[in-house]
Parts: structure tokens; sequence; C-alpha cells
């Protein structure tokens, strides 16, 4: 949420949402120090730092009428001490004592509570999880408040903050107790008509309730109007951009029966119902006026290059060139093979320009390109490079688009002389609702199809203790030919944790376990030629096994490799676990998926949900429950979405939004009055436009 700077006229003229916290009553130079750190400078800065949750202390119970769940209490802590579990794990244990009984509490990597908790009679509000576990009842993991800083009328919610840095809630909740005059003055950012029609709280009332919450039907009814906004402005954002993408030109690429048909009829498989979807909804968008903005998302192995080679042939059929740009160089290879495949029976000639092209050769792509020689490009980043001239770009083609940064898409969308038409590609299947926010201005088609003939990959957790009878199942495929995947998380051992490296593990298996089988190893480290030879002689068959971390996490194609095993499985995220068991499961041949446990505890929730299904689009849903969105769509991107309050799991809230955008686009309100807002929507116009 963001903010523009507007003087405040009540509690000190000189104080406004610029104004830097040093200058505010009781913020020394240390306390400024600390939140400036956590990235909080001015009064704006912090005003707008909103809780991630609130202490219930309404209801503080006794341990002696302690029930199983969440739970308060006020107690001292008795005795307290910490010890290191295993490399990467240490275990703070405690006696809390009340004037009822004692109860055991339980922290997992928290040594600073021994500081905090040891000596003295102070009293502490423990809130947490009160269960059975370990053979006994415990508090796991309970908050710590002492009693003496907290509000006199400590029976009452209070708000806690993200720990960013080290900050602790207890200094931001003093600094907000001199600002609070402020919050009444807040400038608004909703439309006055919204918030009358929706019945939503005051921008500035639902900004204090969040600091200095009376009951939990206030912080409900803040929460809501504070989520509303944050949806308003993404949504209102991608469709002012979608409505700007209609008014501009595009070339007209007109659909040819024939040119579609020859595609079709010389390829060794059928298309997929979805594909055919995808490749129509393509074609009626090249004979527009307007240019075509797409996303194409389709689960792991479901046949994206073939639509996209589909397009690029029609497209080079009316005189077009399209450039394909993927992320990594093993990919854009691999995009290269298949696209040459599929077209060069037809005349059409695919050039690859990645890092490894240099001298002479580079030259003459260069040339090629700008002269038309050349009818599809495929590459990395080195299409971005100015030396890279089109004679006629009319279509653009952009693999897993979430790795690429706007500017760097407008970057590749400039080199055409006119706006050319976009397919952005994407491996990763995206939630509806947060692909109606994040992408609101795409139109979007879905493969949710795999080709004819494939087997759902056999997915299975395995506990330590069981590991030596998966080595003998992997061992016996790869007797019969088969190939097997072994992806770890780290290069390195690191001494902090028990996480096997990819170093590690391939040593390992090359001297004991499969000292008889041909072992590869692969990682980020190695120089994009290395990776390649080790990727195209794996795939050549001449290694049994290829011990490796997340590269090969994006479309690697090795139909006889049906084996993979994922050491630390539950070090992973969910996409990213389905993301890598895709490398399997590319043929006709049955596949398994091992995820290796590296401990005996209880499989997380992500593991049994990756166990029981193959459906991305089901896992992704799953996922963003689990995670929320951030990790799903991707770092580089939308990590600066930076929605506080709103949860794009939320498709009831998201769909009320989306009703009131279009009523507010179509009456035609003035958005420039209401400054904040216009600020917001035009950062996330920005931020979220593919144009």
């Amino acid at each position: 949420m963001r903010y523009t700077v507007q003087r405040l006229a009540v509690y000190d003229r000189e104080v406004n949402l610029a104004t830097t916290l040093d200058q505010i009553k009781g913020v020394g130079p240390k306390t400024a120090e600390q939140l400036a750190r956590a990235g909080l400078v001015t009064v704006g800065d912090i005003l707008l730092f909103l809780p991630r949750k609130h202490e219930d202390f309404t209801n503080v119970t006794t341990i002696a009428d302690l029930k199983p769940g969440k739970v308060t209490i006020k107690a001292r802590c008795e005795k307290i001490s910490t010890r290191p579990v295993r490399r990467g794990l240490q275990l703070t244990t405690a006696v809390l004592v009340d004037d009822t009984s004692k109860l055991n509490a339980i922290w997992f990597n928290q040594p600073y509570r021994t500081q905090q908790l040891a000596g003295g009679d102070d009293e502490f509000y423990f809130s947490g999880e009160f269960e059975y576990s370990r053979g006994r009842y415990q508090l796991t993991n309970p908050s710590a408040e002492k009693a003496a800083d907290l509000p006199v009328q400590a029976d009452r919610l209070l708000p806690v903050y993200r720990s960013v840095r080290g900050l602790k809630s207890q200094m931001v909740r003093k600094v907000l107790e001199q600002l609070r005059p402020l919050m009444s003055v807040l400038p608004e950012t909703l439309p006055e008509s919204v918030i009358r029609d929706e019945k939503l709280m005051s921008r500035s009332e639902a900004i204090s309730t969040m600091h200095f919450p009376k009951n939990t039907d206030d912080v409900a009814a803040a929460r809501e109007r504070l989520a509303f906004e944050e949806l308003f402005e993404l949504l209102l954002a991608s469709q002012l951009n979608k409505r700007e993408n209609q008014k501009l030109s595009g070339y007209h690429i007109p659909f040819e029966v024939e040119v579609v048909k020859q595609f079709v009829a010389q390829l060794s498989f059928d298309l997929t119902s979805a594909q055919r979807r995808a490749a129509w909804d393509i074609l009626q968008d090249f004979e527009r006026a307007t240019p075509m903005n797409r996303l194409l998302q389709g689960d792991v192995g479901s046949g994206k290059t073939v639509v996209a080679g589909l397009a690029a042939r029609q497209a080079a059929s009316s005189g077009y060139q399209t450039a394909l740009m993927a992320p990594t160089e093993i990919l854009a290879r691999q995009h290269a093979e298949t696209l040459d495949a599929l077209l060069s029976p037809f005349g059409i000639r695919v050039a690859l320009l990645i890092g490894s092209v240099k001298g002479k050769a580079r030259a003459a792509l260069y040339e090629a390109i700008a002269n038309g020689d050349v009818d599809v490009v495929i590459g990395t980043h080195a299409l971005f490079q100015e030396k890279v001239v089109f004679q006629k770009l009319g279509f653009v083609v952009i693999d897993e688009q979430h790795r690429f940064g706007v500017e760097q898409r407008q970057r590749l969308l400039d080199k055409a002389h006119h706006l050319p038409h976009l397919l952005a590609m994407t491996a990763t299947p995206i939630p509806r609702s947060l692909a109606l926010t994040v992408y609101g201005e795409l139109d979007i088609s879905v493969l949710n199809e795999k080709p004819k003939g494939r087997l759902p990959i056999i997915t299975k957790i395995i506990s330590p203790v069981s590991a030596k009878s998966v080595y003998d199942v992997v061992d016996k495929e790869i007797a019969v030919g088969r190939q097997l995947y072994v992806i770890c998380s780290l290069i390195d051992d690191n001494p902090d944790n028990d996480i096997k490296s990819v170093e590690a593990e391939y040593k390992r298996l090359k001297n004991s376990i499969f000292s008889h089988r041909r072992i590869a190893l692969l990682h980020g480290r190695m120089t994009p030629i290395e990776k390649e030879l080790i990727m195209q002689q794996f795939k050549q068959g001449e290694y049994d096994i290829l011990v490796s971390t997340t590269v090969v996490e994006v479309g690697v194609d090795v139909p006889n490799a049906t084996l993979m095993m994922i050491e630390n499985a539950e070090q992973f995220g969910l996409s990213q676990l389905h993301q890598l068991r895709g490398r399997v499961g590319r043929s006709h041949h049955q596949s398994y998926c091992y995820l290796m446990m590296g401990t005996t505890n209880k499989p997380s929730e992500r593991l049994r949900e990756i166990e029981k299904s193959n459906d991305g689009f089901y896992l992704a849903e799953v996922d963003m429950q689990l995670r929320g969105p951030g990790e799903i769509y991707g770092k580089a991107q939308h990590g600066a979405l930076n929605l506080q309050i709103a949860t794009l799991a939320d498709t009831t809230l998201i769909a009320r939004a989306q009703h009131v955008v279009k009523r507010f686009i179509d009456r035609g309100e003035d958005m420039a009055k209401y400054t904040v807002l216009s600020e917001q929507v035009r950062y996330y116009q920005r931020l979220t436009t593919l144009n």
C-alpha cells in the first residue's frame, strides 16, 4: 500500500506522512536505526505497516483449565534451556507456572527465548497451540509478551507485527501510540461512491482499527475494507491496461486453412482438444486489428511448444518473423530442436541465438535476422541486445514469462516496427483467482490435457528407513534401460543443516549404491557449455543417472528418464516439486517420483497433496492456500505486489471487487481526484503490463 505526501493539519503542523521517525517524540537514534533497518523511515511507513495478526487477550485461561487448541495464559517461566538437537535445529524447552499449575512449552529454532524469559518473576502472556506431542501435553511455539510492557487494559486484542530484521512488536506499538491522532486524517483512497455502495469503513478508521482494535468484529471489518482496497487497485490497473491495449494497432495475420491443415497433418501425434482450442484462440487473435496479448498456461508436458510452432508457421506464411525467448540456454536449445523439426519441412528457417554463439557465426546470424533470412529466432537474453534487428517481427513468444521482468519483455517488444502479437507461456499452472488479478489484461488459454498415451506418474513419500528398498526398485528399472534423476537443493554441504548436497550425493551414489552405473553431475555453477554437454549426453543415454540441482526444473525433455528421486523433499515448495516431477512421465513408459524425506517426521501437507495428485491446476490452488501467491507467480515480478491484507485465494472478494471496478470504469468517474488511488493504480499498471 503506497501513499502520497500530504501535510496534516492536526497534532503538530510540522508532522506529515513524510516526516522521518527520528523526529517523533520517544524515538531515539537507536530506535530510529532499528526501524529503518525494517524499512520504516517515515510516519507514512509505520502507519501503513499493518499487523500480521492480533493476539486475543480477551480470554486468558489458567493452566489448570487448559483444553487442546489455541490458548492464551498468563504465567511465569520457572526454568528454560536451549540445546541443539541436530545440525540446523535448536530446541528450547521451558516450564511455565501460574497460581493453578505448571505447563511445558517448546520452541523450535528460537534460542532467544532463553534470554527473554530466564530469571526473575516477570509475568508473560503466552499464546500458542496447546497440544499432545512427544508423549505429553505442551504449548508449542507460543508467542511471549511481557505483561508489564502491555497496555494497562491487557484484556484486549493486541496487534503483532512482522519481525523484520529483529523488529519487535512492542517498539512499533510505542511509536504508533504517539502517532495515533494522525490516523484520523489519513487521505482516503477509494471513491466515495464505492465506500457508500459497498458499505465499507473509511480508510482512516480501518487503519486505526488495525493498530488499535476494540474487538474481533471491528478487525474483520477493517481487514475487509483494506483487502477490498488492495484488490480494487490491482484489478482497476489491470482493466485500464486492457483498455489501453485495445486501442493499439497490430499486424493483421490472416488465417490460412491449408497452411494449418498441412502443419497438423505432418505431426507424428494427434493434437489434444486443449491444444486445438488454444491454437484456434491464437489464430483468431492474429486476425484482429489489435495485437494479441495472450497467456498460454499448461501443465508440464501438455504441449505448449507445438501450439507456439503452429502459430509461428502461420505468421511465417504471411511474411512475419517470430522471436521466442526462453530463460535458459538448455531450454532455448530444446525449443530450437523441437521447432526446427516441426517447421523445417515447410521451408521455415529456425535459428538459435544464445551466449555460446560467438564471433563470425553470431555476426552472420545478426545479418540473417535483419535481412529476413531467418523466420523464427529462439534465444535467451541475447535477444535483447541492440545488435539484434528484425526485418519484420510480428509474433513474440515468451516462455516461462514470470522469470522475466516487465522491462526485459518490453525491450524485446520494442524491436518490432509495429507492436507484435504476444504469447506468454508458463508451465506453472496459475490459480484462476491469481490469473484474474495479476493477468487481468491478458486473454488466457489453458492446456489441461496430456498427450495421448501418457501414464500418470506414480508418486510416493519415502522415509529414510525405506530408502534402501527404493534404491533396489530403481536399480531394476535402470537395468531394463530406464534413466534416473536425483535432485538435491544444495550444491555444497552446509554445516548448519543435514540437507544433502548435490556434490556429496553424487560421490555417495557413485562410490557405493550405484557404483556399477554411469552417473553424471549437473549444477548451476557449471558453464553453459558444460551443462549443455551433460544434458545432451544424458538425453542420448550415455548416463544412467543424473544427479542435479533444480536447474532441470523447467523444460528439460528426456523421454527415457522415467525415475526421479527428490532428496529432502520436505525442503521444497509444492509448485517446485510438481515442476521437478514433470521431468519424468514424458513417454509411454510408466514413471515414478520418490519424495525422499530427510527426517522421520510426519510428512507435511504439501507432500501428502503431491503424492495423491498429478493435476497441476489443483496443486496450484492448494499451494496458494498453503503459501500465498508470491512463490507461485515468481519473485522476479510479483514479489512487488506487496499485498498486506488481501489474499488472492479469496475468490468471493475478488469477484466482488471485479464487479465494482467494472461499474467504476463504466461510470467514467474521474480517478485523478483520488491522489493515492491514482498513484497506486499507475504503479500496478507499470508492474503488470506486458506492453
